[in-house]
C-alpha cells in the first residue's frame, strides 16, 4: 500500500497542500494524511501515517522538506520505516524521484540528505561571519528583547499584588523573563 503525507507550514498555504494531495493521488497513494503545521510543531498526521504502515508499504511525500525538519529527523523517520519493513518515496528530489526500497534509492537519499546538511551548515557559518562583521562595524544589535518591553505592565501588576504566575500568563512571558524584569526593577529601586 502507498500512503501519502502532505504538509504545509501554515493554513494560508491551501493551494500548496492541494497540489501535494493531487501529486500523491496521481502517484497512486491509496491513503493520504494531510497537515498544516510547522515542521517543528507536533506532527500528528505524520505520526498517524507512520503508525499505519505495514511491511511492504511505502510512505510517499512530494518533497523532502515536506517530510522531515532536519537530517536527524529524516534518519529517525527512515529508521522507523526500516523497522516496519516499509520504504520511503520522495517524488521530487532535485527533479527525480527517489524510492528507498532499492539500494540505489537508499544511497541517493543518504547522499542528498548529507548535501542538504552540508548546505545548512555552510549557511549558518556565513550567517555567523556576517553577524561578527556587523558587530565589529557596530551595526548589529541582535534580537530586541520582547519581555522587557512589558516592564511597565509588570510593575503595575506587581503593585496590584497579582500573583507572579498570573502576571507571566497574562502578559504572555516566561516566568524566567518575569523574574529578570523584577530583578531589574529592584536594582533600579
Amino acid at each position: 500500500m502507498q500512503i501519502g503525507i502532505a504538509r504545509t507550514s501554515t493554513i494560508e498555504q491551501v493551494a500548496g497542500l492541494e497540489a501535494q494531495v493531487r501529486q500523491l493521488t496521481e502517484y497512486g497513494c491509496e491513503q493520504i494524511y494531510q497537515e498544516q503545521v510547522s515542521s517543528v510543531g507536533d506532527r500528528v498526521q505524520l505520526e498517524a501515517a507512520l503508525n499505519s504502515l505495514r511491511e511492504g508499504d511505502k510512505l510517499v511525500c512530494t518533497k523532502l522538506d515536506r517530510l522531515a525538519r532536519s537530517v536527524k529527523h529524516l534518519g529517525e523517520v527512515v529508521d522507523r520505516l526500516n523497522k516496519k519493513g516499509a520504504s520511503l518515496v520522495i517524488l521530487d528530489m532535485g527533479g527525480a524521484s527517489v524510492d528507498t526500497s532499492s539500494p540505489t534509492g537508499k544511497l541517493i537519499l543518504n547522499v542528498m540528505s548529507s548535501v542538504a546538511q552540508f548546505e545548512r551548515e555552510m549557511m549558518l557559518e556565513r550567517q555567523r561571519e556576517g553577524i561578527a562583521k556587523a558587530k565589529a562595524e557596530g551595526k548589529y544589535r541582535g534580537r530586541q528583547p520582547t519581555a522587557r518591553a512589558k516592564t511597565d505592565s509588570v510593575k503595575a501588576l506587581i503593585d496590584q499584588k497579582i500573583p507572579k504566575a498570573q502576571i507571566a500568563k497574562d502578559l504572555g512571558i516566561s516566568r524566567a523573563s518575569l523574574y529578570r524584569i523584577i530583578s531589574d526593577l529592584n536594582k533600579g529601586a
